[in-house]
């Protein structure tokens, strides 16, 4: 005689989560006209399906469901859209209903609720955080104020490659040309937020610069621990998180983050006050009622964003030169004829470089530094591309293949500057075939910072040297693939080979 089957207390709850899952689920499905898209597994929904470069394998989903699919990560709807018109309607049309962000436990503990910027649901924090950022830190004087640090930054970046290839035995040799572009990111975003140059003239990081290094790394860490439950919170009580692990990392940060502050202050007791963002939160602290978490979390916006994006874009640009020759000494032409080989480049001149401007444009095209943007939340429910999109989903804009589409771009594939010299594109938020600052409430409030960095980084490499591939290498050899996450670093950072174009003299960093 079989025995009875004794269920524990705990395999019942585990039954009823699962009936309440599978229920919300058919509910989700009958209720609303959903996009269309995999089939998903009960409880895990389509997580186990979704391959590593996420934007690349929705873009494969899109040949069978189409421009708009319904991607389940865990019991929480993702929708994905993929062409101009839908990105339009999420982005302009139904932008305020989609404002809202997703936050994840260490996001909710990093961003402390959503006190920053990037992290905040739309609402009166967002208004007012959004107008500090564009009425007080990014406009066009500031940013003017800011151009010999940002020039400084580039011609250190330019002088360090030359010492390397002037040393006996490196000529011919191939750099990896990441290592001399994150230090122009990293010494330019914590000069104009924090006012400090934490690298010296030999490339020594101080104390103060290690930690922050140190708490950038160990931030991305704990992101990337994350379990599953993460996507399903009906089992978020099975996977406690580490929680004393968050609370240490958010204290270093914020004991960093106001020992600078407080430095801040008291230099401008004595001195008056500078121009560089900390000072100018402080500053504006109780006119726009700020509390420090506020201002600790903006600062932490322009460092985590500033150091990535920019660095990710020129690494992608460089590597379609030294595989597009044709293009690399096009833009080189330009450059010598408008700036000459007796003088380095400036800010100023690049108004007057259109094909260069073109070539930072056609690499931000092809190579977006977050190709799906951050996810945006719905904060009621809406309809998009005539299908219903639920309070609380998640909508993703993939810009990435938004750039690449052929209904849009003719030869989508081929980095071809020219495009944008026979028609101007604005890629600030205006004209949704090109979208790589977003557009809508949440477009980037730095754009035109990061723009005019890629533009100088790009001139500069290709004013002072030529660049071409390892030796043995064939362009077309190339690793051109991505690594997977939120920004699409390369897979193989790229390897290149610079050769001297301008008199030794022009080579010494020009100190602000």
């Amino acid at each position: 005689m079989a025995l009875p089957l004794l269920l524990t207390p705990l395999a019942i709850i585990f039954i009823i989560i699962i009936i309440i899952i599978l229920s919300h689920t058919i509910i989700q499905r009958l209720r609303f006209k959903l996009p269309p898209g995999p089939t998903p597994k009960p409880i895990v929904g389509n997580l186990y399906d979704i391959q590593p470069v996420r934007f690349r394998y929705f873009l494969e989903l899109s040949k069978t469901y189409g421009p708009i699919i319904s991607v389940w990560i865990g019991s929480t709807l993702n929708v994905v859209v993929m062409n101009c018109e839908l990105a339009k309607q999420v982005l302009k049309d139904k932008d305020q209903q989609l404002a809202d962000r997703h936050r994840n436990r260490s996001i909710e503990r990093l961003s402390k609720g959503g006190q920053d910027l990037i992290w905040a649901d739309y609402g009166p924090h967002y208004v007012k955080v959004r107008k500090v950022c564009t009425v007080e830190l990014f406009t066009p004087k500031r940013l003017e104020a800011f151009k010999p640090i940002r020039e400084d930054e580039v011609t250190a970046m330019v002088e360090s490659i030359f010492k390397n290839c002037s040393i006996p035995g490196n000529h011919g040799k191939s750099i990896k040309v990441k290592d001399y572009l994150a230090p122009v990111a990293f010494n330019n975003i914590t000069r104009l937020s924090l006012g400090k140059r934490f690298v010296n003239s030999e490339g020594l990081t101080d104390a103060q610069g290690l930690e922050l290094k140190q708490i950038v790394d160990n931030g991305v860490k704990i992101g990337a621990s994350l379990s599953i439950a993460e996507h399903i919170p009906w089992l978020r009580w099975m996977f406690p998180v580490d929680q004393a692990a968050y609370d240490s990392h958010v204290a270093r940060r914020d004991r960093l983050t106001r020992a600078i502050m407080e430095e801040h202050t008291l230099a401008r007791q004595q001195n008056g006050a500078k121009q560089h963002f900390v000072d100018v939160l402080l500053t504006l602290q109780e006119k726009y009622d700020l509390s420090d978490d506020t201002i600790i979390g903006l600062l932490w916006d322009m460092i985590t964003a500033g150091m990535d994006t920019t660095v990710i874009t020129t690494e992608w640009a460089m590597a379609e030169l030294v595989r597009n020759p044709r293009v690399q000494m096009k833009a080189q032409e330009e450059l010598d004829r408008v700036i000459g080989i007796d003088r380095v480049m400036t800010e100023a001149d690049i108004s007057n470089l259109h094909y260069l401007q073109c070539v930072a444009k056609e690499a931000l095209r092809l190579h977006p530094p977050t190709p799906l943007m951050l996810p945006h939340k719905a904060n009621a429910s809406v309809k998009i591309g005539g299908y219903d999109i639920p309070k609380g989903s998640n909508i993703h804009v993939n810009v990435w293949a938004i750039g690449r589409d052929p209904a849009v771009w003719k030869g989508p594939l081929e980095f071809r500057p020219e495009r944008f010299l026979e028609e101007d594109v604005d890629m600030k938020g205006h004209d949704f075939r090109l979208l790589p600052f977003g557009a809508g409430r949440r477009v980037c409030p730095g754009a035109q910072l990061a723009i005019t960095l890629l533009t100088s980084m790009l001139g500069h490499l290709l004013h002072h040297f030529s660049w071409s591939p390892p030796p043995g290498v064939k362009p077309e050899e190339m690793d051109m693939t991505e690594n997977p996450g939120l920004v699409t670093y390369m897979r193989a950072p790229v390897q290149a080979v610079p050769t001297r174009r301008l008199p030794s003299q022009l080579y010494k960093r020009l100190p602000a």
